[in-house]
């Protein structure tokens, strides 16, 4: 039953990062961090504190960030680059495009206070399109965990993957449902619960309220399938595909816009094997605004009421 699945405690995603990166550290001597002056939202103290020698402070300058950790990995570093979302993609697009992702460099881009959710610092913040930006980079791994433990399971699972990563987690206290000391395998989807009528696929923040939705669906006598999408490139499309064969419709919810984001992935895949109805939930062509997390999800349509309506509506259409 979807009403099973119930969180351990709540915990922030991006501290789930600052243990997983110190982690990642304490295994690996050639992983190094980097922050634009955010070492504290980006909860690296604990690092800090352990390896001072293997942090860089590079100031309100992520385009100098960028190149100085591209130019790292040559000497065989394995460098975390660590900044709000907005500004580990948007304002850097150039030096990833060029200094990281054209060379194939060994680059982490840790990307922290995503989506919606980062709440009352505003539109200018709440970059709503890098997961698009990222995903058409040739050659980017791009992961957005669901809670605190998965987090911390792919920051340290990151270190032994060779290429680019992009690394999206978020600002607030989320519910924690997924186990500690889990192992994280990416671009394998996570099956959270099996169903038969539909498909709810979704990722980052969202994961939890697909399974609040779900367990609205589950009331009403629907068989709901929850599938995590943590790795949104490379897609475990032979795990979308054996969803979508089964239920026949899907939802797909993000925190990021709907062009480029999750949705379109999947329905790529979908229109290349298996054409069924999908209905999207993200933000729709638009920027965010100021105001608390949750009250932002709701009136943007991401809460668990629209995805369970978006649910009813696959499924009508099939």
């Amino acid at each position: 039953m979807v009403k099973d699945i119930q969180p351990l405690n709540e915990k922030e995603t991006r501290a789930g990062f600052g243990e997983g990166i110190l982690e990642a550290a304490r295994k690996n001597p050639n992983v190094v961090a980097l922050t634009a002056d955010l070492l504290g939202s980006m909860k690296l103290n604990a690092f800090i504190k352990e390896f001072p020698d293997r942090f860089v402070q590079c100031g309100i300058a992520e385009a100098n960030m960028i190149g100085v950790a591209a130019g790292m990995t040559i000497g065989g570093k394995i460098p975390y680059t660590t900044t709000f979302a907005n500004f580990s993609t948007g304002r850097v697009y150039d030096q990833i495009r060029q200094s990281v992702a054209y060379s194939g460099k060994n680059v982490k881009i840790c990307a922290s206070h995503a989506g919606l959710t980062l709440g009352e610092d505003g539109a200018t913040h709440q970059i709503l399109e890098d997961i698009g930006l990222m995903r058409m980079m040739p050659g980017m791994t791009v992961i957005v965990p669901c809670d605190f433990n998965q987090t911390k399971a792919a920051t340290i699972a990151i270190a032994d993957h060779e290429g680019p990563v992009y690394l999206r987690f978020g600002r607030p206290k989320w519910p924690n449902f997924t186990p500690e000391n889990q192992p994280f395998e990416i671009g394998k989807a996570q099956v959270l619960h099996e169903g038969t009528d539909v498909t709810l696929f979704a990722c980052g923040h969202m994961v939890w309220i697909a399974i609040e939705a779900g367990k609205i669906l589950e009331e009403k006598g629907y068989s709901v399938e929850i599938i995590n999408i943590h790795t949104i490139k490379p897609l475990d499309e032979a795990a979308v595909l054996a969803s979508l064969k089964k239920t026949r419709c899907a939802v797909t919810a993000e925190e990021h816009n709907v062009l480029g984001g999750l949705g379109d992935s999947i329905a790529q895949v979908a229109a290349r094997h298996l054409p069924v109805p999908i209905e999207y939930i993200g933000t729709n062509d638009t920027f965010g605004e100021s105001g608390k997390p949750l009250d932002l999800l709701k009136k943007y349509g991401l809460d668990a009421g629209h995805i369970a309506a978006a649910a009813e509506k696959a499924m009508s259409r099939k």
